[in-house]
């Protein structure tokens, strides 16, 4: 039976006031163990029944350097908690199982590399590159490259050696074996088949590296939840840019004879939703740093004092169009932010 916490029924308001090592939070009788277990399980499937990554409760989604285990974020304990996280970043990852396993999935690439110390290997260096490469605090992906494989959005490969381990990781780990077909031809293709080596060969062996700390647990862990999304809501949100009035006159105008029609501002707020979603889905970034896209363009509207120029429905695909090349657009000079 799961456990019934008084904070369930506290506004938002009141839970952003809330310390995290005052939850009272556990993984036991939660959905999220239910898809560790079927990680375990398609582990054991591969011949990996000596690897079995301890999970523990975070703030964030991540598997430490060195610590061959997966860090599960707090919301995902708790369905208050869940609806709080979508109430401020508008997602929840990992919250439906087939979004916990894709993610499941990727931090086990990074706990397995941990436990065997794969990075050392000369052909993991030669394939993904040096492990010890600085993280960027941002990166830019080339969303045609075959060098990569295609697992969680935007390309996440692409942001480091080690997150391109991960993903081929990833995709070698999904039941069945349709990475042979999916990126047949694919430069990528090396990269799975040498994993698919080395996974053959870690078979019954016992990992190298047994360590079961946690980093970061929530129980330690003395910020509120306020503090916590005023940082991770600052992450998805800068460094946006401030030109979109050419954009923008494309569907709206300050002109006189318009003055009838609706505004811009509320216009884009109407269609923020589905907007938001559509230009999320087209460039795989995170729901809230499109929000931030969206936002700006109607701060901007309001202070040009444009109104709606075209037929709304028009209006509806151009402005999905818009923000989302405005967005693809930081995207594709470097600014998509590093999350896992």
């Amino acid at each position: 039976m799961p456990k019934r916490f008084p904070w369930a029924r506290l506004s938002d308001n009141d839970l952003l006031d809330l310390r995290f090592c005052d939850l009272g939070l556990t993984l036991d009788h939660t959905p999220i163990q239910k898809s560790v277990d079927r990680l375990y399980h398609e582990l054991e499937r591969k011949g990996l029944e000596r690897f079995r990554p301890h999970v523990w409760l975070s703030t964030e989604w991540f598997s430490p350097d060195g610590v061959p285990g997966i860090a599960i974020p707090f919301y995902l304990a708790h369905p208050r908690l869940i609806r709080l996280e979508r109430s401020r970043m508008l997602q929840a990852e990992g919250a439906s199982p087939t979004q916990a396993i894709r993610i499941l999935r990727h931090e086990a690439g990074h706990a397995i590399d941990s436990a065997y110390r794969l990075h050392f290997r000369k052909r993991w260096r030669e394939l993904f590159g040096s492990f010890a490469a600085p993280y960027p605090r941002h990166y830019k992906p080339k969303p045609g490259s075959r060098r990569y494989v295609v697992h969680l959005p935007a390309w996440y490969a692409q942001a480091h050696p080690a997150e391109d381990f991960a993903e081929t990781f990833a995709v070698w780990l999904r039941p069945g074996q349709r990475w042979k077909s999916e990126y047949r031809g694919w430069p990528a293709m090396q990269k799975l088949e040498f994993v698919d080596q080395v996974m053959k060969e870690l078979a019954d062996r016992p990992p190298a590296v047994r360590n079961k700390r946690h980093v970061e647990p929530l129980h330690r862990e003395r910020r509120t939840l306020g503090e916590h999304y005023r940082e991770k809501r600052l992450f998805y949100g800068d460094e946006y840019p401030d030109f979109y009035d050419s954009d923008l006159r494309k569907i709206f105008s300050a002109d006189p004879e318009f003055a009838h029609r609706p505004t811009a501002a509320s216009f884009l707020r109407q269609a923020r939703k589905q907007v938001r979603d559509d230009a999320a889905r087209w460039t795989g970034l995170h729901p809230y740093a499109v929000d931030q896209v969206l936002r700006d363009m109607i701060d901007r509207s309001k202070e040009l004092k444009l109104r709606l120029a075209v037929p709304q429905a028009k209006a509806m695909k151009e402005a999905s169009l818009m923000v989302t090349v405005n967005t693809a657009h930081f995207l594709h000079t470097g600014h998509h932010p590093v999350a896992l």
